[in-house]
């Protein structure tokens, strides 16, 4: 405060004690999230992906405390400039209404729980796995191309919040461990798509067989935990006729949230190989 003083010696001592409670706040804010990142990398019993949670979730409450506190330490200087500050709020929402509407998207995703870090989400067109959120934006590592691949692009998309409030969002990773997956399997009328149907469900049953029944037990917590009627997890196939002289298999299959790729490409491999033999 007397550094201050000598350095500002014109400026009120009221002010200068708001400052240097700001840069004090500021001070032990960042120390304190310093050594709670520090603490959570350096814990070998947390996973990486809970880590990076962790971290995106400390940062974000450090940030947010040091807004609230910095209004509470300016908070007698606002109320000196009430009226003149009402014309400049108004002035600034027509400004940053962009940015208002991001912090208010932020608070959605967190009100509806709609995802979190590591979850797979779609929106507005692009697809990825959440690496970052904060209060503006969201992060994702770009999967692609199109709607039907599942390897990562290598690529980081990032969006605006505020998309939240004018496009619908899909988390295709809701039920956690292992998510129901749909691949389709196209064939001309003449084929023998019942010879095909069998084979295709064969195989399936084969590479969901090691960790069918553990699937099964997971989505019956969720059911429980979250009062819902959880579907039949055993492999199935739908015909469908999209056009005349078309048939395609539409194949559903439980599959675990990080590794439906490779259980899809098995099936089709798998498929493929023992269609050659017959």
């Amino acid at each position: 405060m007397g550094l201050l003083q000598q350095w500002f010696p014109n400026l009120d001592s009221a002010f200068l004690a708001d400052v240097a409670k700001s840069l004090a706040l500021l001070f032990v804010l960042l120390i304190l999230r310093a050594v709670l990142v520090r603490s959570i990398t350096k814990n070998p019993r947390i996973s990486t992906d809970s880590k990076l949670r962790w971290i995106v979730t400390v940062r974000n409450t450090v940030a947010f405390v040091f807004v609230m506190g910095l209004f509470f330490i300016w908070a007698h200087e606002l109320q000196a400039f009430a009226v003149s500050l009402v014309a400049i709020a108004v002035a600034l929402v027509l400004a940053t209404k962009e940015l208002i509407l991001c912090v208010s998207g932020a608070a959605l995703r967190a009100g509806a729980n709609a995802y979190s870090v590591g979850d797979r989400i779609q929106i507005a067109g692009y697809r990825g796995i959440v690496l970052d959120q904060d209060l503006f934006a969201t992060t994702l590592l770009e999967i692609g191309p199109g709607q039907a691949s599942h390897l990562s692009t290598g690529r980081a998309v990032v969006f605006p919040n505020s998309l939240l409030f004018t496009h619908p969002l899909v988390n295709e990773t809701y039920t956690e461990e292992y998510v129901l997956h749909v691949t389709t399997v196209p064939l001309r009328s003449e084929d023998e798509w019942q010879k095909a149907e069998q084979v295709l469900l064969e195989v399936a049953k084969a590479e969901c067989a090691p960790y069918l029944e553990d699937a099964k037990r997971h989505m019956q917590s969720l059911e429980e935990k979250n009062l819902l009627e959880a579907p039949s997890l055993d492999p199935r196939v739908i015909v469908q006729i999209p056009e005349p002289g078309r048939i395609n298999l539409h194949l559903r299959f439980p599959a675990p949230a990080r590794g439906r790729s490779r259980i899809e490409q098995a099936i089709l491999r798998g498929y493929l190989s023992a269609m050659a033999k017959k």
